[in-house]
């Protein structure tokens, strides 16, 4: 059974401002918990698109949202080819966007998908089951320099130059083929001292590695860009990030689309003719309730920011 527990659920749904008629796109569909409260708001004439890369989450959300009044598009692709989305459907515009970045909990939960460094499983970590690179190709086939490099940009990991090391020198013995393995050097990279406070030492490590199978940060860019286009004058994206890289690029590119007149301060008249073309609703990003924190751990670091076609 794919059972997800969806955060800021009814705070990122009401920043839609969903109107029955419209036409509403969940870019990250997981377990549906969103598009439920969308599609609870839709009347007959009303439409909702699920984008997934994974065939269980598909599965669980049809069956969720069998009941739906509105009319329900689910469809398996990334969602980094939203256009592609919307032409196939006719669709030229639309009235509102949701993403929720966090890994579903069934994809960490389960073993066998490789993304948890508390369970043995094969090193996998792809959204996309059918995706060609694996969290084993990047281990135990790149380069110790663009490991080191993924670890430290992706996984904000301060050792690591150490963790790259430690690879090439087990990997140059054997291929290390699992995630509890994998687990255990980083482990005996990071300096004892390091390991005794914060979270698990391969945490950020797993994260880097999963952000990099998967081209999480370029797709989203990409993606973020083609919902803001793809939005009517009035159009919302709700964006629910769950670290530090996605919600800077969430943040930089509403301010870059919500600037207007970039003329020097000394232009007696603007020549650039720039608009803003967003409003930033979120001035400050919505995060969870301490209740919602309590009940859902992996609910802590997230964070909403919406904004609104102009």
């Amino acid at each position: 059974m794919f059972r997800h527990e969806t955060v800021l659920k009814r705070e990122a749904v009401e920043g839609l401002q969903v109107n029955p008629a419209g036409v509403y796109v969940d870019c990250t569909l997981g377990g549906a918990g969103h598009s439920c409260l969308i599609a609870e708001t839709l009347g007959p004439e009303g439409m909702l698109i699920g984008i997934d890369q994974d065939d269980k989450a598909l599965a669980a959300a049809e069956e969720r949202l069998s009941g739906a009044a509105p009319r329900v598009r689910l469809v398996k692709s990334n969602f980094r080819k939203l256009d592609r989305v919307l032409d196939n459907l006719g669709l030229e515009a639309v009235d509102g966007v949701l993403f929720d970045l966090g890994v579903s909990s069934p994809q960490l939960d389960e073993g066998e998908r490789g993304f948890s460094y508390h369970q043995e499983a094969p090193l996998d970590m792809r959204m996309d089951p059918e995706g060609d690179l694996t969290a084993y190709d990047v281990v135990n086939e790149w380069p110790v320099e663009e490991i080191a490099r993924i670890l430290s940009r992706y996984g904000e990991e301060r050792f690591a130059r150490r963790i790259a090391r430690r690879i090439e020198e087990h990997r140059s013995r054997h291929p290390i083929g699992s995630t509890l393995e994998l687990a255990e050097i980083i482990k005996e990279a990071i300096p004892a001292a390091a390991r005794r406070t914060g979270p698990h030492p391969a945490r950020r490590s797993f994260q880097g590695i999963r952000i990099a199978v998967n081209d999480e940060l370029n797709a989203f860019e990409e993606a973020l860009e083609i919902a803001i286009e793809r939005l009517r004058p009035q159009g919302r994206a709700s964006v629910i990030t769950f670290h530090s890289l996605e919600d800077r690029i969430c943040k930089k590119k509403f301010q870059e689309k919500a600037r207007g007149c970039i003329c020097p301060p000394d232009f007696p008249v603007c020549t650039c003719g720039r608009s803003p073309i967003v409003r930033i609703i979120t001035k400050k990003p919505i995060q969870p309730s301490p209740g919602e924190t309590g009940e859902n751990p992996r609910a802590r670091s997230a964070k909403l920011r919406v904004a609104e076609k102009v």
